[in-house]
């Protein structure tokens, strides 16, 4: 494992001085522009692990991406390698279709501390949630980003992201009642606590996520990638571009079906991926939307 490796990977020259805000915010947004959100491996017949090792070769080696406890296990690593002080955290994802949070925790994200201030780094929740860049740890504070405005906030032991975005227009009518296409303006993402969690909180989590049939990432196969401009997402056999339109307060979304015969071709094009094995799409409902 070689941190210049890494560095290549996500285009960063590798050149830094110190570990502070400003190198932060640059590798997290370069992370989310180069390597994807994805659970392909789930529908590929292989299986996700939490081994630190695997992880690198996957995704720094094999060109792939990874879903959270695969891209932000990994950017723990590059943390500490560049001196960073951080904690790993353990969250509850909100269920769009219980309208609860989940009961355990299912998603992994950083802490990381410079001078003395917190800040969230979570380079993987994908799609129209991403954050570009690490959020100041302050509750109730509006944070700008091009995704929209996030907002951390706290009751007593518990913090909770959420999100407000912009009303989406859907470019093909056929998709207008997509139910992948979130009109909801403001969102909650995730809960957590401030406690340390180690790899094997996630451990049974990992497993449940990629067997369960009551699992998101069994039920739809997924891959998104944050673009200058917004991001693009396949999902199944639907395939969408989203351009982040802040001036017309709107996200401007154009989605297609794509056939079997098209999707190697999108993943290499789009997402810079090469599967080993052959992927068998999958999109049936669970609380997923873009």
């Amino acid at each position: 494992m070689n941190l210049q490796e890494y560095f290549r990977r996500i285009g960063f020259s590798g050149v830094f001085k110190k570990p502070d805000l400003v190198t932060l915010r640059t590798v997290h947004k370069l992370h989310v522009m180069s390597i994807s959100f994805e659970n392909l491996s789930i529908h590929c017949g292989e299986q996700n692990t939490m081994d630190l090792q695997i992880v690198y070769e996957k995704i720094v080696k094999n060109h792939r991406g990874g879903w959270c406890c695969e891209n932000n296990l990994l950017f723990s690593w590059v943390l500490r390698e560049m001196g960073y002080k951080y904690t790993t955290l353990g969250c509850k994802v909100f269920n769009t279709l219980k309208n609860d949070f989940n009961p355990f925790n299912s998603h992994l994200i950083n802490m990381v501390e410079i001078e003395c201030k917190p800040y969230i780094a979570d380079v993987s929740f994908g799609v129209s949630c991403q954050i570009w860049h690490p959020l100041e740890m302050i509750a109730g504070k509006d944070q700008e980003q091009p995704a929209g405005t996030f907002r951390l906030l706290n009751d007593s032991e518990t913090w909770t992201l959420e999100k407000t975005g912009r009303k989406p227009l859907v470019q093909n009518k056929a998709f207008a009642n997509s139910s992948l296409v979130d009109k909801r303006v403001t969102k909650t993402m995730y809960s957590f606590m401030l406690i340390p969690r180690g790899v094997d909180h996630f451990l049974n989590t990992c497993e449940y996520l990629q067997t369960s049939p009551e699992s998101l990432f069994t039920q739809k196969s997924i891959c998104s990638l944050q673009t200058p401009t917004g991001f693009r997402a396949l999902i199944g056999w639907t395939y969408s571009e989203v351009t982040f339109n802040p001036e017309e307060d709107a996200d401007i979304i154009e989605m297609r079906e794509v056939a079997d015969s098209e999707i190697e071709t999108i993943l290499k094009e789009k997402f810079h991926i090469v599967l080993v094995n052959k992927l068998t799409p999958i999109n049936n409902k669970a609380a997923f939307k873009m």
